[in-house]
C-alpha cells in the first residue's frame, strides 16, 4: 500500500483555480512558476498555521 507524501518544502496556492502546487513541483518543470494545474502564472504562498504570541508589556 502507498502512501501519499506531504510535501515538505514551501506550498504555494493558484489565485484562480485554488490547486496547491509543492515548490519540488516547480522546480520538477523547471522553475517556472505556474500552476500545474490550469497554467495560471500567479500563485500565493501559503502561510505555517503558526501562532506568534507577542507578550504585553
Amino acid at each position: 500500500m502507498e502512501e501519499k507524501k506531504k510535501p515538505t518544502g514551501i506550498v504555494y496556492e493558484c489565485l484562480r483555480c485554488g490547486a496547491k502546487v509543492p515548490s519540488e513541483e516547480l522546480e520538477f518543470r523547471g522553475g517556472q512558476i505556474k500552476c500545474i494545474v490550469c497554467g495560471y502564472r500567479v500563485l500565493k504562498k501559503i502561510r505555517p498555521p503558526v501562532v506568534k504570541r507577542v507578550s504585553a508589556k
